[in-house]
This record gives C-alpha cells, sequence and structure tokens, in this order.
C-alpha cells in the first residue's frame, strides 16, 4: 500500500481565498479513513505548520493561568453541584465569554427557586463554551509545537481535577456551615479576578476586525444554530406531554444537517459543517468523547448519590471521600503531557479507559456495609483518568489534522459533544436507577437498598458503555499513531 503525504495547508491568501487542499504531486491521494503510521513524520491529512517563536515567560504564565481557570472554573461549579446537590434539593425543592460566566455564576449564588438556579447554571454553562473553544486557538497561536504546546494542553486539562477538587471541598464544607451558595460567590470572585488578568495580559491579535455587525449577520450561520439549538432544547423537555416535541426534536436532526450540508455546498458559512465529519479520526474522538464524558460524569453523580443516600454521610464525609479523584486527575493530565509525543495515542487512551471501565465494575459490585478502601477508594481514583487522558489527546488531535482557520470550530464542536455527553449520560443512568428502584421488591423506594439497587444498576451500565468505548477507539483510532510531535 503506497503511502501519501497529503496534507491541509494554509496558504497566504486574501480575505475571500478559500483554504487551499494540496497534496504532494505524483503521489497517490490518501482518503480521511486511511489510518496514520506510526513511523511517519507527519501525520496524514495533518496541518502543515507555521514557524511560531517561543512566547516569553510572562506571557506564557498568564496564558497557563487564563486556560487553566477557564476549566478549572468550570469543574469547580461541577464540583459544587455533586457534593451539594442533596442540601440544594432540600432547600430549594428540586424535584428527583468569560465575563457572563462571573455574572451567571454569581446569580446560581443568589437563587431563590430550584427554576432560577437551572436556569444561571445552564446560562454559565453556555458562557463556558465561548472560552473553551477560544483557549484552544490561544494555545495553538501561542505555543509552537512540541512539548511546550503538549504541556499547555495538559495544564488546560489539569484545571479540571483542580477545580473540582476545590468544589468538592468547598460544597462539602459550606452545606454543612455557612451554607452552599458561598461556594457560587467565590466562583464568581475568581472568575472576575481572571477575566480581568485576561483582558489586560492575554497576547491581542495582529489585525483588528471590521465591519463587525456585518460579520455577525454574514459569517454565523443564524439558522443552523436555531435549529440544532431547537432540537436539543426539544429532546431535554421531560414533560408528561412530550411525546410531540420528541417527534418534532428527531425530525429536526436530519433537517439541519441538509441544512448545513446545503450552506456548505454553496460556500456559505454553516454551523457545524459535515465535512468535518469525514476524518475518521475526529468522528471517532467526537463519539468517544461523548460517550466517555458522560460516564465520567454519571459514575461521579451516583458515587454521591451512593455516599450520601446508601451509606448515609455527611457531605463533608463525601467531600474527603472524592480527595483522591483529583489527585489521580492531575497526575493522569500531568503523564500525558509528558510522554504522549513518545507513545502511540490510540494505546494512551484504551488504557486510560480501561481505568474507568474497572472503576465502575468495582461499583458494580460493591456491598453498602464494606470499607471505603475495598472498592470506593480505587474506584474514585481511577475513574478520572479517561477524561483526562482524552482530553488531552484529542485537543492534540485536533490541532493535527485542522487546519489554524478550523481548529477553534472543531474544538467548539468537541468541547459542545463533551458537554451534550454528560447530559445524556446523566439522564440515562437516572432513568436506569429510578425505573430499577421503583421495580425493586423494597417497599420503602426511598430507603437505602431500594436505591442501592438502582444504582448497581447505573453502574453496571457505565461499564457497559465504558467497554464499548474502548472498543471504538481500538477500531477508529487504529494506526493513529504519535500526536503532539514537533514537525520541522
Amino acid at each position: 500500500m503506497s503511502r501519501s503525504t497529503t496534507s491541509i495547508e494554509l496558504e497566504p491568501h486574501a480575505a475571500s481565498t478559500p483554504i487551499v487542499l494540496t497534496q504532494s504531486p505524483g503521489l497517490p491521494t490518501k482518503s480521511d479513513d486511511m489510518p496514520l503510521a506510526a513511523d511517519e513524520p507527519q501525520p496524514a491529512n495533518s496541518v502543515t505548520s507555521t514557524t511560531l517563536q517561543a512566547p516569553t515567560r510572562g506571557t506564557t504564565t498568564i496564558v497557563l493561568v487564563t486556560v487553566v481557570c477557564v476549566t478549572m472554573i468550570s469543574t469547580l461549579l461541577a464540583g459544587l453541584v455533586t457534593v451539594g446537590l442533596p442540601t440544594m434539593a432540600k432547600d430549594l425543592n428540586i424535584p428527583p465569554s468569560c465575563v457572563l460566566q462571573s455574572a451567571f455564576t454569581l446569580a446560581c449564588g443568589l437563587a431563590q427557586t430550584s427554576t432560577q438556579l437551572i436556569t444561571f447554571r445552564a446560562l454559565a454553562g453556555v458562557a463556558i463554551s465561548f472560552c473553551l473553544p477560544s483557549a484552544v486557538s490561544i494555545i495553538t497561536s501561542t505555543f509552537p509545537e512540541g512539548k511546550s504546546r503538549n504541556l499547555a494542553f495538559a495544564s488546560m486539562g489539569g484545571g479540571q481535577p483542580i477545580g473540582f477538587s476545590l468544589g468538592l471541598t468547598l460544597g462539602g464544607v459550606f452545606s454543612n456551615t455557612i451554607g452552599w451558595r458561598w461556594g457560587f460567590h467565590i466562583a464568581a470572585i475568581i472568575n472576575s479576578v481572571v477575566f480581568v488578568i485576561a483582558l489586560f495580559g492575554l497576547p491581542k491579535v495582529d489585525t483588528a476586525h471590521k465591519d463587525v455587525w456585518k460579520r455577525l449577520r454574514t459569517e454565523i450561520d443564524w439558522i443552523g444554530i436555531a435549529i440544532g439549538a431547537a432540537s436539543l432544547t426539544m429532546l431535554s423537555i421531560k414533560q408528561p406531554a412530550t411525546l410531540s416535541t420528541l417527534v418534532i426534536s428527531i425530525a429536526l436532526i436530519p433537517g439541519f444537517v441538509y441544512w448545513v450540508g446545503r450552506q456548505e455546498r454553496l460556500g456559505r458559512p454553516a454551523i457545524i459543517p459535515n465535512s468535518l465529519w469525514r476524518n475518521r479520526i475526529f468522528t471517532t474522538i467526537c463519539i468517544g468523547v461523548f460517550m466517555t464524558w458522560g460516564i465520567f460524569n454519571s459514575i461521579e453523580t451516583l458515587l454521591t448519590l451512593f455516599f450520601q443516600d446508601v451509606q448515609e454521610i455527611s457531605a463533608i464525609q463525601t467531600s474527603v471521600r472524592f480527595l483522591p479523584t483529583p489527585i489521580a486527575g492531575a497526575i493522569a493530565n500531568i503523564v500525558m503531557g509528558l510522554l504522549v509525543h513518545k507513545i502511540r495515542a490510540d494505546w494512551a487512551v484504551i488504557v486510560a479507559i480501561l481505568m474507568t471501565a474497572i472503576a465502575a465494575l468495582l461499583m458494580s459490585i460493591i456491598q453498602p456495609e464494606w470499607s471505603y478502601w475495598a472498592c470506593a477508594f480505587p474506584a474514585v481514583l481511577l475513574q478520572p483518568i479517561g477524561a483526562d487522558a482524552l482530553f488531552t489527546v484529542s485537543n492534540l488531535v485536533i490541532t493535527s489534522v485542522f487546519p489554524a482557520k478550523t481548529q477553534a470550530l472543531a474544538g467548539g464542536v468537541f468541547n459542545t459533544i463533551a458537554q451534550i455527553g454528560k447530559s445524556v449520560g446523566l439522564a440515562a443512568t437516572g432513568l436506569i436507577a429510578a425505573s430499577v428502584t421503583e421495580n425493586s421488591k423494597w417497599a420503602d423506594k426511598q430507603s437505602p437498598p431500594a436505591l442501592m439497587e438502582g444504582y448497581r444498576a447505573a453502574f453496571w451500565f457505565t461499564f457497559a458503555g465504558s467497554v464499548g468505548t474502548i472498543l471504538l477507539f481500538s477500531w477508529g483510532l487504529r494506526g493513529i499513531g504519535r500526536v503532539g510531535m514537533k514537525r520541522e
């Protein structure tokens, strides 16, 4: 089989000139489905790199602080909600760009009803979605390919376990002392400080954009956004009379695919171009991220409910039991940042997801009366490794297979799918747990034994999902080779 050096090159061009796809003359073309050989100096369908000067120490510090805090604050909120959820539910009767994030995070702490809390938490999620693709672009435009960029992405991923640790600690302490709202207040203060640092310290864009309002009208696929948002919104509605909304939501999916395909054929902006999915590796990464993030967040939530509802321990004790999670996650990110360019990416993520599968299996066989050290501790320690390792590899893959102009879009798609995966995973495991508990033999459906039957079934579901993800990566990432290597 011949080897091709087909690549995507970002040529110097005027504003109206599209990105040019080029290939080396005299060599056959290789499709996006062709695996990448491990010994190739430049992966197939990768982006020809442009030379970047190493940033100054001050710029490096500011960029890393900003991108780390972007992910840290997002997971800090997740930690607050994870350990403080039972207290929040009791207080509020909840039934079974970065400055915006500061405002919406503060609003969560001021919420007086369950509807307000859910609304502001959703808006905080929207705000963080503005920041994450920008963080990817900032890293790729600041750090040259190689070890420094690898460590930058690993640091960005490392913000997740650090934030989650703070969230768990603050959530547990505040829930039993001054109140869970203070966790959101402190998060808003931290976010505001980071916003000021980023505003004055991040590298400035060399070229100022003109006619911003015109570009907003003509360069954004507003109709595609409306169709996609409507589909996802109606899919998330959980009311008795939702059959019609469910049908409409599903019907909008092929309509969305047709619309963005039409936009792309006509050379117009498309919110998520269909051509993105023609790259097998990117598509595999996205499906794997969808499954992994859903499994990871489901296990976290189920562990919280297991500790507080089944073993009936306090929020502070739950926080202490979760401390191995951020430690393992931080180590996983550091190790991946140092070794990702030396080992095959498919092997790295398969081994990492295997750790998450073992965690789910341990919680599937656990008995409530067992010691924390028997199954719960290794499960808490192992479960974040898959998601944290995949975060670093995924971002490096995106920067390898797409040109600079498309990297932010691909990063946005990646993060959107991760967020959807969280929601779908939590919904699926919640439905399974509730259904099994409702049909259990126990008369009191809120008793620890009845709840444990539902949680056990949900843990088995996450184990099956982890095994499925391993099989997916074994096929979809076969022969990907190493990522994050410096290309001359």
